[in-house]
């Protein structure tokens, strides 16, 4: 594939750079070699190593990409992880300022073990949008596409706001479908949903996949509710502001020892974050890639000529949604990741 110029555009009133459409690409390319990378790990058992070739591969193509960014998203603190940690400036340093958040691997074992819905994404806005979660892994959260956005409440009864949807759709709730992580944390509101007559599609992992699948008209999903992490509820609330529909968030502290850092460092634990809070501005990028088979992506695979990847590339400004298949020489794939890799 041949490479495009990443360039910026300044804003007419603030004089601030800001990141141009050709971004977008660049930003695929980062998600298609991370994928491509954790592919050759698929089925392994080895999600350590998976996620690895990930992290490794996806911050080597950042450094070609043009802009000045910060992860306020990342792969942890930077004493636990060496690259892509929290606070880490990547990228060229020419283009824009901005803030990232990255997940080169999200669902590190359904890699491992083969399973559907293993991605690689990146979402990117300008400097100073995204939340920032701070101590808290976790937080309550539901989403949904354009036509319940208005319905989402997390203090409302669950199954109350499913009657809700049920009625604006004219349909009975049997037609509904919550898709939720399958935890013993959620026992009591698969309870609640099954008792009005929902159904519920269990997911081992994944947030990212569940909140595109709950807002994407085309995946059979009509909510997606849960507690999960924070940090995935960002990159959701990302691809969410240039998909339609929208995300709420509570943030949720796993013990005393979270709940007290979380209230020394000014969080407001009550607060309910929607969409804007989770990711302010017009201006979003949001990239993801199949790295094993899903509902939404096609899986990485290989040939004796080279690869294969699907992509997804949304801009919130433009309202544009592209789908990307695209073919990878293995001369080229060896020269980027290795001769294992490629």
């Amino acid at each position: 594939m041949q490479q495009e110029a990443s360039t910026v555009t300044t804003g007419e009133q603030s004089g601030r750079r800001t990141p141009d459409r050709n971004l977008a690409l660049d930003l695929v390319r980062t998600t298609e070699y991370a994928a491509l990378a954790a592919a050759r790990w698929i089925g392994r058992g080895d999600k350590n190593a998976a996620d690895q070739a990930a992290v490794d591969a996806m911050r080597m193509m950042l450094d070609t990409v043009a802009m000045d960014g910060i992860v306020v998203i990342g792969e942890g603190e930077k004493d636990k992880a060496p690259m892509l940690y929290n606070g880490e400036r990547v990228g060229d340093g020419s283009g824009a300022s901005v803030d990232v958040a990255v997940d080169p691997l999200e669902g590190t074992e359904l890699c491992a073990k083969g399973l559907p819905n293993a991605i690689a994404t990146i979402a990117v806005s300008e400097r100073g949008t995204m939340f920032d979660p701070g101590p808290c892994v976790y937080m309550e959260k539901m989403a949904a596409g354009r036509d319940f956005a208005d319905l989402l409440d997390l203090d409302r009864p669950l199954g109350e706001t499913l009657k809700l949807m049920a009625k604006r759709r004219g349909v009975p709730v049997s037609d509904l479908v919550v898709i939720m992580l399958d935890r013993p944390r959620h026992e009591q509101a698969m309870k609640e949903i099954r008792s009005v007559g929902a159904r519920i599609r269990l997911i081992p992992h994944g947030d990212v996949s569940a909140a595109l699948a709950a807002v994407s008209p085309e995946a059979g999903v009509d909510l997606l509710w849960g507690i999960g992490g924070t940090p995935e509820g960002v990159l959701a609330a990302a691809a969410i502001k240039c998909l339609g529909g929208r995300i709420l968030g509570r943030l949720w502290p796993r013990n005393d020892e979270e709940r007290r850092a979380a209230l020394e460092a000014g969080y407001d634990l009550d607060e309910v974050l929607d969409t804007d809070r989770l990711v302010a501005g017009d201006n979003v990028f949001f990239a993801a890639t199949g790295v094993t088979d899903g509902e939404l992506l096609e899986g990485a695979h290989f040939s004796a000529e080279g690869a294969t990847t699907e992509s997804i590339s949304m801009r919130s400004r433009s309202g544009t949604v592209r789908r990307i298949s695209a073919r990878h020489d293995r001369a080229k794939l060896r020269e980027l990741l290795g001769e294992e890799l490629g």
